[in-house]
């Protein structure tokens, strides 16, 4: 159990109890964030309110691609098992948000239940009304995979003069945002909704056709604000050749470079994630490593919960704040009586100036400030003359929350981390390469010969021990100094040789004997071959004549 007590002084309230990080999370937004947010109409502008569901759900992983990337294979494969509603093509199969969760029995849940269950985070996709709602389902089966996270299936993402023909002529009669050929509600929007909420954004592209469509370019630059959350995967990689796999990787980070505008290098894993025979095995071991990468990130993903929230509420707040600025402006601007139409539409043009201004008089940086022409559209549709003018009431318990309940808050963070250690996610493929003779790197580096009975070493110990003899042992040993000379030849830094020397002077003597000597050099070349050395001696690398010393 765990206890974060919280006191106001100003307000000589009694200290509260908090039994955990998303029962703080709740109680913050709920008497700190959302009056400044339902005053200042944030919930009109940027985002529906949260709800408990929103702070107690398990993490979310949301997928998408264009058509045909691998979406839905990619969480076939994950889970190692069918789940309801789920279709598989080259064509675009998948047509609705499929999110797929946990239940003791096998179903579906439509859209128009699911919003209503308080249990569920999705009650405020309400907001995109029927043509979305038809086209959103929950697929609930019982799988160990799902009793950790939650995955999210999206459409197809489309692309072409075919497709932007049917767009137009599926949203006659409607109006959007952002038009799509997804029914008439606002693709882009939705995505935008999950991506507030998710834990992990992946984007798939499939090697074969990596043009990034208009309709493609313009979900990732929906997903702004949220790259901390996006990882790519360069799936089907098996079907082409090493070379032309280089020239294919190129060729998309140069294309993700001129969408996603991050000074830090986004994280592509590259794979092959389906249980098919890999049809060009050359790069195995590459799609082995990358794909270890991947599930060690989603499986980190429980373990950050808790901080991944308390992130996402900061962000909210510092938004909320700055709109708060933004819309108490305005309102101070109107005038009471005549002219506010002709004064709304001079205000709205000129609102980049009061960007400007608000960020010199309240410190505030560019970046977070609200996306100017979105902004301008939606105020559009508002009444200016209604909105709140400024209340440092209300800025002020945010500005508490950021600066003492937040951190408060971050020591039971901690806290929890350190109690839920074994945390990851568990069961599908997560478990497939964890155990016997197929996990990662089995039978390489130092795990090489580890179901041998003759010792590895004992292959390269007689080339070995022609050096050993050349360094004047002295009753079967070399001196430190002398191993020191021979050792540094391999021109590896000085802490990685001392890990060495440590697990192989195994009698702690401060010398080498032969067989000592030439596990030294074993281990000095399975480190130059490229792999990790162990943190201990695993058994199998024990030289014969020490094995009793390391029982």
């Amino acid at each position: 159990m765990f206890s974060w007590l919280g006191t106001d002084d100003r307000r000589k309230k009694d200290p509260e109890v908090f039994q955990t990080v998303s029962e703080g999370l709740k109680k913050l937004y709920k008497t700190k964030l959302l009056p400044l947010e339902e005053s200042y109409k944030f919930h009109e502008f940027h985002s529906p309110a949260l709800e408990d569901a929103d702070f107690d759900n398990k993490p979310m992983v949301l997928l998408v691609g264009q058509y045909s990337t691998g979406k839905t294979s990619f969480i076939r494969y994950l889970l190692e098992q069918d789940f309801p509603g789920m279709r598989i093509g080259p064509e675009p199969t998948t047509d609705s948000f499929i999110a797929v969760m946990h239940g003791d029995t096998e179903g579906v849940i439509p859209g128009n239940a699911l919003v209503v269950d308080p249990k569920k985070p999705f009650r405020k996709l309400n907001a995109f009304g029927n043509a979305f709602l038809n086209r959103f389902v929950c697929a609930q089966l019982p799988n160990p995979v799902l009793e950790s996270i939650s995955v999210i299936d999206t459409p197809g993402i489309l692309s072409g003069e075919k497709q932007r023909i049917s767009r137009d002529k599926e949203m006659s009669g409607y109006s959007c945002l952002h038009r799509c050929p997804y029914g008439g509600y606002d693709f882009a929007a939705v995505l935008e909704w999950f991506a507030e909420r998710v834990d992990r954004i992946i984007l798939l592209f499939d090697a074969h056709k990596l043009d990034i469509s208009d309709e493609f370019s313009e979900v990732i630059k929906a997903l702004k604000n949220h790259e901390d959350k996006i990882r790519v995967v360069l799936n089907k990689a098996d079907q082409i050749e090493t070379q032309q796999l280089m020239r294919v990787y190129g060729a998309l980070m140069w294309s993700l470079g001129k969408i996603v505008n991050t000074p830090e290098v986004i994280r592509v894993y590259i794979g092959s994630f389906w249980s098919h025979p890999l049809l060009i095995p050359d790069n195995r071991k590459l799609f082995e490593a990358e794909e270890q990468d991947l599930f060690k990130d989603i499986q980190s993903l429980p373990r950050n919960a808790a901080l991944r929230k308390l992130n996402d509420l900061i962000k909210r707040a510092r938004l909320a704040k700055v709109h708060a600025y933004i819309i108490s402006a305005l309102k101070k601007e109107m005038p009471s009586v005549f002219g506010k139409e002709n004064k709304k539409k001079e205000l709205i043009a000129s609102l980049g100036d009061i960007y400007k201004r608000i960020e010199r008089e309240h410190q505030i940086s560019p970046g977070d400030f609200p996306n100017l022409k979105k902004m301008q559209d939606l105020l559009q549709d508002q009444d200016l003359t209604r909105f709140q003018a400024l209340k440092p009431k209300l800025l002020e318990a945010v500005d508490d929350m950021l600066a003492s309940d937040i951190a408060s808050l971050m020591v039971l963070v901690r806290q929890e981390e350190s109690q839920r250690p074994n945390s990851a996610v568990k069961g599908g493929a997560f478990d497939g390469t964890l155990n016997g003779p197929f996990g990662h790197g089995y039978g390489e580096g130092a795990g090489e010969g580890i179901d041998e009975a003759e010792w590895v070493v004992a292959r390269d110990k007689p080339a070995y021990d022609e050096i050993f003899y050349t360094l004047s042992p002295v009753n079967g040993k070399v001196t430190g100094a002398n191993a020191k000379r021979e050792m540094v030849k391999s021109k590896l830094p000085n802490t990685v040789l001392g890990k060495i020397w440590k697990l192989a002077d195994i009698d702690k003597d401060g010398m080498l004997d032969d067989e000592e000597f030439a596990l030294a050099n074993h281990l000095i070349k399975v480190k130059l071959e490229g792999h990790e050395l162990p943190s201990e001696l695993p058994a199998h690398l024990v030289p014969p004549s020490k094995r009793k010393i390391a029982d």
